[in-house]
């Protein structure tokens, strides 16, 4: 198995060694029932920015980016980030966060992390095959071209066995398919980072006298089905304030899940193919009221996908439906006073799922 770390030269050690002693410790992010307030979700994105400038005084220094370590760094630090954004309050974004910043300690001390990516905050270890194939990459003599796909691969394989154990195969899939598709990369860009053989030439033969054989008609040409593109599967989830349903009364990290949505969409091009929409309340209600979380939860909908059209979305493609109190990510049983704590423990319910299948052009 290729252990090798690409370690820049001499001459940049100090530059990393600056890097590394001025951004060493690996950000704390508030605790979930914290994660409400503007100022504590700023001070958490601080944290992330900090994590991305020291991965990137790592490249500036002469790491490169195909370098297997520094890629997973990135990755660790991104899958983070996305569940942060989607008001995660399981283990994962500060597991995940962690992981990156072990390996940006290690590369900054020139030290070689660790060569097996870790099952972190309960991911169950799902898809053996695809671990089977980013581990058999390794001894592949184009390893060098595929490391860093390989290396995300393996960190989506772990985000999806998280997403298992938390909520199940709909929500592991779109990490799968992620991880199937960065590591099917990866095995095309090896194969195409070895140099194929030079053919080998036999002498020449004198050609047999023969009879001249009568003509044969050629094969008919077989032409191969062209292939079918691989959907992308896009994520977001935007929490609402207490009782509302407009998108101004979404929490600021709802806001950043939405909006990276929408760039990717834009930048990569992508064709929307359905957009899947699912629309959630808490289980606080006015007392006699049986129906007015579902209504809540039909107005987040509808506040949502209006978005989304005006944004340029094709409305024939949105499919919405509402749950009202029926599928909570949060019971917060442990708050047994109705309050501001309850409430804020309960905000991942008041939640609008967005799931966009897209092709690329």
């Amino acid at each position: 198995m290729n252990k090798t770390v690409l370690f820049p030269s001499v001459m940049t050690l100090a530059l990393l060694a600056a890097a590394g002693a001025a951004l060493a410790q690996t950000p704390t992010l508030a605790p979930p029932a914290a994660r409400i307030g503007d100022a504590t979700i700023s001070a958490d994105q601080r944290g992330y920015e900090q994590m991305q400038a020291r991965i990137k005084a790592l490249n500036d220094a002469g790491l490169p980016l195909r370098d297997r370590h520094l890629a997973q760094a990135q990755c660790w630090l991104d899958a983070s980030f996305h569940e942060y954004t989607r008001n995660d309050r399981g283990p994962w974004p500060q597991a995940a966060l962690d992981q990156a910043g072990r390996i940006v300690d290690a590369l900054a001390a020139r030290q070689a992390p660790p060569a097996e990516t870790p099952l972190v905050a309960g991911a169950e270890r799902i898809r053996p095959d695809l671990w089977a194939r980013a581990a058999a990459l390794r001894n592949h003599a184009g390893w060098s071209c595929a490391q860093a796909r390989a290396a995300c691969g393996e960190v989506e394989l772990v985000h999806a066995g998280h997403e298992q154990a938390q909520l199940g195969w709909r929500h592991a899939k779109p990490y799968v398919q992620i991880a199937e598709d960065l590591i099917g990369d990866a095995e095309a860009q090896a194969r195409a980072c070895v140099p194929p053989a030079a053919p080998t030439v036999a002498a020449p033969q004198p050609a047999p006298v023969a009879a001249v054989p009568a003509p044969v008609a050629p094969a008919p040409a077989v032409v191969a089905a062209p292939r079918e593109p691989q959907p992308v599967l896009l994520f977001a989830m935007v929490a609402f304030r207490f009782d509302r349903d407009a998108m101004g009364d979404i929490a600021a990290g709802g806001q950043v899940s939405l909006q990276a949505l929408l760039q990717r969409l834009r930048e990569e091009r992508l064709v929307v193919q359905t957009v899947e929409l699912s629309g959630h309340a808490d289980r606080l209600k006015p007392a006699g009221h049986a129906g007015y979380n579902q209504a809540l939860s039909e107005r987040r909908l509808r506040a949502v996908r209006d978005y989304l059209v005006q944004q340029g979305l094709p409305a024939d493609r949105i499919s919405a439906q509402a749950f009202g109190d029926q599928k909570p990510r949060e019971s917060c049983e442990r708050i047994r006073a109705r309050g501001i704590a309850l409430r804020d423990c309960l905000l991942p319910n008041r939640r609008v799922e967005v799931i966009v299948t897209t092709r690329r052009p």
